[in-house]
């Protein structure tokens, strides 16, 4: 039994470089396989098509943003400053969400939308209560949040190669983000 997790492992190890790099559509079965040290019909017998075996990859990567990074409604900057250092730390992974933004249906996993709709209400309910204002409606301001925090990964044609700054300077990055955020959630003299 042991062995056969290994086994997974080295296979879930060596898609995630494969798929970061080819996206689905581009990637092949055998350079996983001989990445991974083991026989091709081993990763159908485990995931039982590419495409699978891609959305296991990313979903076992995403419940790492989800462990990693709990959302936190009333620091909304310091959340997005987090969510920044770990696109910047983790571009495979963000190469893996564009590629299925590109290749796949325009559909989540169950636990994405729970994810997403959770941190929704939470902004629902921190502007009901005053915590932060209600000049933008909770979802363009989640969709603004999470765009701007992976704004400079290699996925985004405006990000790390087009801005040098971006890998000399990702404290000063990371300071006018949050400083960003902080704008798009304050309250306003229109608002009294």
């Amino acid at each position: 039994m042991r062995n056969s997790e290994a086994s997974k492992e080295r296979i879930l190890e060596a898609a995630m470089a494969e798929f970061s790099a080819y996206g689905i559509a581009g990637a092949r079965v055998d350079r996983i396989a001989k990445a991974a040290g083991c026989n091709k019909n081993l990763i159908y017998i485990y995931f039982e098509s590419k495409e699978k075996l891609f959305t296991t990859v990313l979903e076992k990567n995403l419940v790492r943003v989800y462990q990693e990074l709990a959302f936190a409604s009333q620091d909304l900057a310091s959340y997005a400053g987090r969510l920044f250092d770990f696109a910047i730390a983790n571009p495979d992974l963000m190469r893996l969400l564009a590629w299925s933004n590109l290749e796949q249906a325009a559909t989540s996993s169950n636990e994405r939308v729970t994810s997403r709709d959770a941190k929704i209400a939470e902004l629902q309910k921190a502007q009901e209560t005053g915590q932060i204002a209600e000049t933008f409606t909770p979802d363009f301001l989640l969709t603004a949040i999470m765009t701007l925090a992976t704004g400079w990964t290699a996925a985004n044609p405006f990000g790390l190669l087009h801005d040098p700054q971006a890998t000399k300077h990702p404290a000063a990055l990371r300071k006018d983000l949050e400083k960003a955020v902080r704008l798009l959630t304050a309250h306003t003299s229109e608002d009294s």
